[in-house]
C-alpha cells in the first residue's frame, strides 16, 4: 500500500478539517494538503524525471512544506531520504552520493550547500526561491503509484562506531507497524489533537505524522521552526491539545520555563520523550510541574520508536512499591516486537542480568542500504542487535545500562565519536585523539576530546574548533579539550574510553 493512501482517505473523510499550520495559522486543510501532495508528485515525475523507487532527499528545516513534499514523494512511489539540516554540506554530500539521490529539496541553499550537488549530478529544489511554487502549479497526479508493502519508503542515515553513515532501509510495512504500535502502546490520537514539530522532522518527530494524518488531526510547525519553550506554551494556549516528541534536554528546558512563568501544562496533551537518558529526578520534577502528560519510548533508527514504552500512567504512578525503579526504566516491549537481553552468543539472559538488547518484529528495518556486511552484523536470525546494553526485570521492564557503541547523545541527537576523532586527526597538531561524552545537566552529554599533541605541546583549542567547523556540524564539535601525554590503552592497543570517562568524573573539565 502506498503510504499516501492514508492522506487520501482522510482528505475524503474530512476535507475541510485544518491540516497544516504555521504557528497558530492554518495554511492548508486536508483537501489542500492532499491536492498539494498530488501536484508535487506530478512535478517530481514530469519536471524532474523521478520514477518509482528513486531517492529524493529533504535537506530542510521544519516547515509545513516538509509534509507536503514528503507525501508528494510517496504519492509518486519514490523514497524519502531525510537529512538533518544541521549537518555540514560535506556530510550531506556523502549521503546524497551513497543513496544515489537524483534530487534534493533544500530550505535555504547557500554556496556551500550547492557545492554538495556533485557537479550537477543531483538536482536542487530551492525552497527559498520559486521551485516549490512551480511544483504546485502542476496538475494533480490523480492515481497513487502502486507500492508493495516491502517497498522502501524512508531511507534514514545513521552512523555506527566507524563514523561512516549507514542508510537504514525502512519499508512501507515497517512504518505501518510503527504507526499501529503507537496507538496500542504509546498514545491515542484524537481529531482535535495537534502534532507539534519542535524536534527535527528529519528524525523520529517527523515519523509521528502518520498517526495524526490517520486521525485527521492538525500538524503544527512553530514559527521559530524548532524548540522554544515560551513559544510552545503560547501555542498550548492558542492551538491546544498539543502532542509532541521531545528529547530529555527539551523536557528539562520546557519544565524550567513553565515553572518560572507559572504554567501548569494546560493545552499540552502528550509529551513523548526519548532519544537519550532521562534522569529519574528530572521526570519526577516534570510530572510534578506539568501533570500526567508524559510517555517514554525507546527505539532506534533501525526500529523507529518501537522497542519499549512506559505509559503515562506508569510515568505518573507513585503508588507502586517499585515506582521509582520502573520510572528509571524504558518500559516494556511494545506490542509489535519481541525484546530480549542476550549474551554475546545470543543466549537469552535471566532477569536482572545485563547484556545486549535484541529486538525482532515487523518494525525492524530491512537492512542497511548497499551495506551487506553491516546488515549481517546487526541482523542475525531476524533479530536486531541494537548495540545497547540493558537488563530486564521479572515483570518485563527494561533498563538501559550503557551504550556499547560509545554513542554520545547530546540534546537528543546521536554524535559518533569516531567521526569527530577522524576529523581531529586530520589536523597537523593532533597525533592521537579519543572522544567521549561528559554528563551535562543541560544537554544530557557534552562532547569532550582527549588529545595527544603531535609536537608534545598543547595545540590551540580555537584552531581545533575552527578545523572542526570546516568539516562537521557545529553541534558535533567538542565542548572541551584535554591535552594528555598519552591515551590509556589495553594490551591490544585499544583506547580505554572507560578510563577517560572516569577521569572526567573525578576531575570535570571546566
Amino acid at each position: 500500500m502506498n503510504l499516501a493512501e492514508w492522506l487520501v482517505r482522510t482528505a475524503r473523510r474530512v476535507p475541510d478539517a485544518p491540516a497544516l499550520m504555521h504557528g497558530a495559522t492554518v495554511v492548508a486543510t486536508y483537501a489542500d494538503f492532499a491536492r498539494r501532495a498530488a501536484r508535487i508528485a506530478t512535478g517530481l515525475r514530469q519536471a524532474h524525471g523521478i520514477q518509482p523507487g528513486d531517492r529524493v532527499a529533504l535537506f530542510m528545516e521544519n516547515a509545513p512544506a516538509y509534509l507536503e513534499l514528503l507525501y508528494g514523494i510517496w504519492w509518486a512511489g519514490a523514497v524519502a531520504v531525510p537529512i538533518n539540516h544541521k549537518l555540514h554540506p560535506r556530510e550531506a554530500a556523502f549521503i546524497l552520493e551513497d543513496c544515489g539521490a537524483g534530487l534534493v529539496a533544500a530550505s535555504r541553499p547557500d554556496e556551500a550547500t550547492r557545492g554538495m550537488l556533485g557537479e550537477g549530478r543531483v538536482r536542487l529544489i530551492d525552497l527559498a526561491g520559486d521551485d516549490h511554487r512551480t511544483l504546485l502549479e502542476h496538475a494533480p497526479m490523480e492515481a497513487l503509484e502502486p507500492v508493495h508493502s516491502d517497498a522502501l519508503a524512508w531511507l534514514f542515515y545513521t552512523s555506527g562506531t566507524t563514523g561512516r553513515p549507514k542508510g537504514v532501509m525502512l519499508t512501507v510495512a515497517n512504518l505501518q507497524a510503527m504507526t499501529f504500535a503507537y496507538f496500542v502502546d504509546v498514545d491515542e490520537v484524537l481529531a482535535e489533537d495537534a502534532a507539534l514539530y519542535a524536534a527535527p522532522m528529519s528524525h523520529g518527530a517527523g515519523l509521528y505524522n502518520f498517526m495524526h494524518v490517520l486521525r485527521g488531526s492538525r500538524h503544527v510547525v512553530p514559527v521559530s521552526g524548532g524548540f522554544d519553550p515560551a513559544e510552545i506554551l503560547e501555542l498550548a494556549g492558542s492551538v491546544g491539545s498539543l502532542s509532541m516528541f521531545a528529547a530529555p534536554t527539551m523536557v528539562r528546558r520546557l519544565v524550567s520555563h513553565a515553572k518560572a512563568v507559572g504554567h501548569d501544562g494546560t493545552g499540552i496533551r502528550t509529551i513523548v520523550y526519548g532519544g537519550g537518558p532521562m534522569y529519574v529526578a528530572d521526570i519526577e520534577e516534570a510530572v510534578a510541574a506539568l501533570g500526567e502528560r508524559f510517555v517514554q519510548i525507546y527505539g532506534q533508527g533501525e526500529t523507529p520508536m518501537t522497542i519499549t514504552a512506559l505509559s503515562r500512567t506508569e510515568v505518573a504512578d507513585r503508588a507502586h512499591p517499585r515506582w521509582r525503579e520502573r520510572l528509571g526504566s524504558v518500559g516494556r516491549a511494545q506490542s509489535c516486537v519481541e525484546v530480549r537481553v542476550a549474551d554475546e552468543d545470543g543466549r537469552t539472559l535471566p532477569s536482572g542480568k545485563s547484556g545486549e538488547i535484541l529486538v525482532r518484529g515487523p518494525s525492524v528495518m530491512a537492512g542497511y542500504w548497499r551495506n551487506p556486511a553491516a546488515t549481517a552484523e546487526s541482523l542475525r536470525d531476524d533479530w536486531l542487535w541494537t548495540g545497547d546494553v540493558g537488563a530486564m526485570d521479572a515483570d518485563g521492564y527494561l533498563t538501559l545500562m550503557d551504550r556499547s557503541k560509545d554513542v554520545i547523545i547530546s540534546g537528543g541527537t546521536n554524535i559518533y565519536p569516531r567521526e569527530v576523532e577522524e576529523v581531529l586527526l586530520r589536523h597537523a597538531a593532533v597525533a592521537e585523539v579519543s572522544v567521549v561524552g561528559r554528563p551535562s545537566a543541560e544537554w544530557g552529554e557534552d562532547v569532550v576530546a582527549f588529545v595527544v599533541a603531535a609536537d608534545g605541546d598543547a595545540a590551540d583549542p580555537a584552531a581545533l574548533d575552527a578545523h572542526c567547523r570546516e568539516a562537521i556540524a557545529r553541534f558535533k564539535r567538542p565542548k572541551a579539550y584535554h591535552f594528555v601525554d598519552e591515551l590509556p590503552k589495553n594490551n591490544y592497543g585499544k583506547v580505554l574510553k572507560t578510563e577517560l570517562r572516569k577521569r572526567l568524573a573525578d576531575a570535570p573539565v571546566g
